[in-house]
């Protein structure tokens, strides 16, 4: 089983970042092959870090590509104590860059 969990909805998403203390975000599509080749990236780096690691795919609350200025896939956004405190969206990040994205932030 991935340790990377998968919210559907901004009220998961809240809900989540409410009760975690650092999250990372990867805002994704289904068609994105980019995203697709992150997955295994994203494993390593919820077993490397501290974070809780999710995948959303906002299809189902565009609102939310709104709120988080998301302008394309992947985006990846980190919480911590439920406030943005960085981002990125350059697309394929390796592992060690992912993780000190993570950490140092």
């Amino acid at each position: 089983m991935s340790p990377v969990e998968t919210v559907r909805t901004r009220e998961e998403l809240d809900a989540l970042l409410a009760d975690r203390e650092r999250v990372l975000v990867m805002v994704r599509t289904a068609g994105c092959a980019i995203c697709r080749s992150m997955e295994p990236i994203l494993d390593g780096v919820a077993r490397a870090t501290q974070a809780t690691v999710v995948e959303f795919n906002p299809r189902e609350d565009l609102d939310a590509v709104a709120d988080f200025a998301v302008r394309s896939v992947p985006t990846f956004l980190l919480f911590v104590d439920g406030e943005l405190v960085a981002r990125r969206a350059d697309g394929f990040v390796p592992t060690a860059e992912l993780e000190a994205f993570v950490a140092d932030a």
